[in-house]
């Protein structure tokens, strides 16, 4: 399956539509990649991903990267220095647990709306949104091979 087909429509919105949500309170900037396989290790593809969708160029640093592959059922959550100097270490284990809940009841899509709005939530504490905030990255998903 192609990555782009494995959603629907009314999933692709509805993620689209967390990010957008996640993103209204904060200066911070998230991102979903999909990919059917991963044949390295998958934190180090997601900097891989993070770096070619060039979300370290935030002015902030503050943008978070949630990579999913589909056939390997690998997934990671990635954020950029500025947000892991300010998150607590568990952070990140926190919303993957999350996550995980729902994937392994079939819910992929509800999954990552959690897991988005769980991390729009912290950047919201750490980076507020600000009058003259700019959408610095898509919202859309975006799929590799």
């Amino acid at each position: 399956m192609k990555p782009n087909d494995f959603f629907n429509a009314e999933d692709k919105a509805k993620i689209a539509g967390a990010i957008k949500a996640a993103e209204l309170n904060t200066s911070g900037e998230i991102r979903l990649h999909v990919e059917t396989h991963c044949k390295t290790d998958v934190l180090d593809r997601a900097a891989f991903i993070f770096s070619q969708l060039h979300m370290h160029k935030t002015e902030a640093r503050n943008g978070v990267l949630f990579y999913l592959t589909l056939e390997d059922k690998k997934f990671a959550i990635l954020g950029d220095i500025g947000i892991n100097q300010k998150v607590s270490t568990d952070f990140w284990n926190s919303i993957k647990e999350n996550m995980t809940a729902f994937f392994k009841d079939g819910k992929v899509s509800e999954g990552l709306e959690k897991g988005i709005l769980m991390a729009g939530e912290q950047l919201k504490l750490h980076f507020p949104y600000k009058d003259n905030d700019v959408n610095e990255l898509s919202d859309e998903i975006s799929y590799g091979k």
